[in-house]
């Protein structure tokens, strides 16, 4: 059992009609948990109406949904969220390389837009199926949502240099060993980008961060570099529920970690660009316009 914080106090920052929060996952019941993942997060399980009650308390206008590692290939539970949350969700899906055109083609009818690679304990599908996931992925007009131990990108390199979809580096990049702006791995991360087909990611901040909260220095000094480096590459999700946390006491304060990792873009106008202009591009969100 956890006590989830779900709404308080507003931020002080007032995000921008349109904002996207790109990385959550959300539950509802029915859907039990399969061999291989981690099990479903504790009790009582995080629905599309809990994370609603997020979206109000933030700012937050729009979400893309990622399968959790508790369903494995099964993206039903998945699938019942984005009907639960409608036009304002999009869907990042687990498949392989032998997922088959009817199935993929329902999915996209269905609101997903991605593929998910994550090659930690736990994930579905890793890196070992990268190439047939892309191309299955690039055949759908799919972005790719990719997650791994940071400190493999120089063996991966050329791999990741060759993904032909749209892709995002899930987490800042999930660097467990830390790296600083001058580490070669940053500029591994900065070459990919250049490619023209890369986005990086602010989530999960805690997750990876070796010197902690509340101001995870480490992450940060990384993440300032990066979206001076390439403001139009950057985007931003809470990673709600914060499945990592399993107590009460470890839960976060969604509102507080807003601020700090808002405080890592160098202007407004980068802010912007990632909360709004940049998933807009990488998951195929309409332009949004204002009621």
């Amino acid at each position: 059992m956890i006590e989830r914080t779900y709404t308080g106090a507003k931020p002080k920052t007032q995000l921008p009609p349109g904002t996207i929060d790109t990385q959550i996952h959300a539950y509802v019941p029915g859907f039990p948990a399969l061999s291989g993942g981690p099990g479903l997060p504790p009790e009582p399980l995080p629905t599309p109406d809990d994370y609603r009650t997020t979206m109000d308390w933030l700012g937050i206008d729009r979400v893309v949904v990622t399968q959790g590692n508790a369903h494995q290939l099964d993206n039903g539970c998945l699938l019942a969220c984005l009907a639960a949350f409608g036009d304002v969700a999009k869907g990042v899906a687990v498949v392989t390389g032998d997922t088959q055109d009817a199935e993929m083609q329902a999915l996209s009818e269905a609101g997903i837009v991605g593929a998910r690679i994550m090659d930690l304990p736990g994930g579905a599908v890793g890196l070992d199926q990268l190439e047939a996931v892309d191309a299955r992925a690039s055949a759908f007009g799919w972005m790719m949502a990719v997650q791994f131990d940071g400190g493999e990108i120089l063996n991966n390199f050329s791999r990741l240099a060759a993904i032909q979809s749209r892709w995002v580096l899930d987490h800042h990049g999930k660097f467990f060993a830390g790296v600083t702006p001058q580490s070669a791995e940053v500029d591994a991360v900065k070459r990919l980008i250049d490619k023209g087909n890369l986005w990086f990611k602010f989530a999960g901040c805690y997750e990876s961060s070796r010197t902690g909260g509340p101001h995870y220095a480490d992450i940060g000094a990384v993440a300032r570099e990066i979206a001076a480096f390439a403001p139009e590459r950057i985007v931003w999700g809470t990673n709600w529920p914060h499945n990592a946390a399993k107590r009460t006491e470890d839960y976060p304060d969604d509102a507080a970690l807003l601020e700090t990792v808002l405080s890592w873009f160098p202007d407004e106008k980068g802010k912007n660009l990632a909360l709004i202009d940049n998933p807009e591009a990488l998951y195929g969100f309409s332009r949004w316009r204002s009621a």
